[in-house]
C-alpha cells in the first residue's frame, strides 16, 4: 500500500517542538489554563498566527456555543490542551466533532499530565 503524505508536516513539527518546550519548563502538574497561557506566549514570540478559544459553529444549529476549541493554529491545525490523568475516547470524539464542524483536516490532543508528552494526532474522518 502506498505511503500517504503526512498532513501539515512542517507546521506539526514546529508546534510539537513548542509543546515539548512548555512541558519541559512547566512540568506535568500545572492546570490546563497555565499550559494554554504558556502556549499562547510562545506562539506570539514565534510569530505563529493563531486564535485562542475559538468557537466552531455546528452546521444546522442556531448560533449556539457548542464547539470551542482551545487553539486554531495557522487557520488549519486544531489544538486541544488537557491536564488530566488519561485522554479518553470522549476526548477523541470531541476532537472529531471540532474537525467535522469546521471542515478541518487535523487536530492535536495534548495531555500535559503525562510523564512524557505524546501529542495525539487526530485526522478528520470523512463523513
Amino acid at each position: 500500500m502506498p505511503q500517504k503524505e503526512i498532513i501539515y508536516k512542517e507546521l506539526s513539527f514546529k508546534i510539537n517542538g513548542l509543546l515539548f518546550d512548555i512541558h519541559n519548563k512547566l512540568g506535568r502538574l500545572c492546570r490546563e489554563k497555565q499550559y494554554g497561557d504558556a502556549f499562547e506566549k510562545v506562539l506570539k514570540e514565534e510569530g505563529v498566527v493563531f486564535e485562542r478559544e475559538k468557537e466552531i459553529p455546528m452546521s444546522g444549529i442556531d448560533n449556539r456555543r457548542t464547539n470551542i476549541v482551545d487553539f486554531i493554529v495557522d487557520g488549519r491545525l486544531l489544538i486541544d490542551l488537557k491536564a488530566k490523568s488519561i485522554v479518553t475516547k470522549d476526548d477523541y470524539y470531541q476532537m472529531q466533532k471540532y474537525l467535522q464542524a469546521g471542515s478541518y483536516k487535523l487536530g492535536l490532543i495534548v495531555n500535559f499530565r503525562n510523564l512524557h508528552l505524546r501529542p495525539l494526532r487526530v485526522v478528520r474522518h470523512n463523513s
